[in-house]
């Protein structure tokens, strides 16, 4: 068990942030181990032809113990873009970069991969540069070409989460997030293979959802960034599926691509997002939207520079 202390600052420094880096680091993990992923089937079908670009990055992941925490520090806003967390990387400490790698290597259990992970440790300048260049070329192939979908998947889960902790603080939040987290006495509990605790002492902490660490989770305290705890985003078995179908009851009465719309906005979602899912253009989602939001069943919210839409309660009726 992993035990997160809190102080009351850190309770009103807690934040939800999204990053390309840690994304990616765990896609690459996927396409190592696939047989514990089904629900990615349609994506590895694509992603696994490139693994063997990737050497580096798998020998850095084992499959029970300790990934580098320069590779992916939390980032300081609710996004980051890639050139900004590679350049992150290829300028962390050398001395901590090789602290890193051993410990990675110390937990890897398959020989040639340590052998990997050591003769990386060796040269921690150069091995800096060539990991955020492996990292950069995983970001191209197997994860940008399915960025605006991920994205989704990722703020939609922020959305949710954001509104029970304001609603009912850590507390509520917690065990909402993963099973394997609790709340006690001002500590989040983590079920987790490294026994420790970790003071917060006032720095806060940034919830961090992954479409691909599912089933486990991460903890980073040790890095550049801020602490960070790593969970599975919601809604991950249906990542690449198409947009359930709505009741034929319910097409007759709105038409197909409003009741449609209406099925799929249990969570928020914005104009683009569902334009893509659905194959439609903005334009002509907005003004179904608008429809369905003069009826009373959607409700818009702004979330920063975009806005919103969900189901009211009388659209949650109707469905």
């Amino acid at each position: 068990m992993y035990a997160l202390r809190f102080t009351p600052a850190d309770l009103l420094r807690c934040r939800f942030a999204v990053s390309t880096a840690l994304e990616t680091l765990h896609a690459v993990r996927v396409l190592h181990d696939p047989r514990t992923q089904p629900m990615h089937l349609p994506w590895l079908r694509r992603a696994l032809p490139h693994r063997p670009k990737f050497t580096r990055l798998i020998a850095l992941q084992p499959l029970r113990g300790w990934t580098p925490e320069f590779l992916a520090p939390a980032p300081g806003g609710p996004i980051t873009s890639m050139d900004e967390e590679l350049a992150g990387i290829r300028s962390a400490d050398p001395g901590f970069v090789r602290e890193e790698l051993l410990r990675s290597a110390a937990d890897q259990r398959e020989p040639a991969l340590r052998r990997i992970a050591l003769d990386l440790a060796e040269d921690p300048q150069e091995a800096r540069r060539l990991l955020a260049d492996e990292l950069g070329l995983a970001w191209e192939l197997i994860v940008e070409p399915y960025w605006p979908q991920l994205s989704d998947l990722l703020d939609r889960d922020i959305a949710y989460h954001a509104r029970l902790l304001a609603q009912g603080g850590l507390e509520s939040l917690a065990s909402a997030l993963d099973n394997a987290f609790s709340w006690r006495d001002g500590t989040l509990m983590i079920e987790h293979f490294t026994e420790d605790s970790y003071e917060l002492e006032g720095t806060g902490l940034v919830l961090m959802p992954s479409a691909f660490i599912w089933p486990n989770r991460a903890i980073g305290t040790g890095g550049p960034g801020l602490p960070a705890v790593m969970y599975a985003a919601r809604g991950i078995a249906e990542l690449w599926s198409r947009p359930a179908h709505p009741p034929e009851a319910l097409e007759r009465l709105l038409g197909r691509a409003r009741a449609a719309l209406l099925l799929d906005l249990a969570e928020p979602a914005s104009t683009t997002a569902l334009a893509r899912r659905h194959g439609l253009s903005p334009s002509t989602v907005s003004a179904h939207l608008t429809v369905l939001k003069d009826a009373g069943l959607l409700a818009p919210r702004r979330d920063r520079r975009q806005v919103l839409y969900r189901r009211t309660s009388l659209g949650d009726l109707l469905v």
